[in-house]
């Protein structure tokens, strides 16, 4: 295992990356930086600890965005093509993802400030 070090919103870190990973470990630190660096850039919130969450809930919200590739394919028995609805994903930015991420993120601040533990 390779260890390679990083900077996130200016921190330093040192990871580990198996052979082989650097890229992929490399883009996936760009990622998570410009997701922290914009939450932190929008003012509201300045605790490293709340905006590393929020920057998580923002990817992991993306990452669980219905693709067309994730819809079942047609049952391979069937002699004759079948025609299989595709869903087709919102745009990013709709605004009803926007609204039930904003819903979210308020209410993640909200539990946040009432425990005084994780300030």
């Amino acid at each position: 295992m390779k260890q390679l070090e990083v900077q996130i919103m200016g921190q330093g870190y040192l990871l580990g990356c198996p052979e082989g990973g650097e890229a992929r470990l490399h883009a996936a630190v760009q990622r998570v930086d410009a997701a922290m660096c914009k939450i932190r850039d929008a003012g509201k919130i300045r605790a490293r600890d709340r905006i590393a969450v929020l920057a998580a809930l923002n990817l992991a919200f993306e990452l669980n965005e219905p693709t067309p590739a994730s819809t079942p394919a047609p049952p391979a028995s069937v002699s004759a093509p079948v025609p299989v609805p595709v869903p087709v994903p919102a745009p990013a930015g709709a605004p009803g993802d926007q609204a039930a991420l904003a819903g979210l993120l308020q209410q993640l601040d909200r539990a946040l400030t009432d425990d005084g533990q994780l300030l």
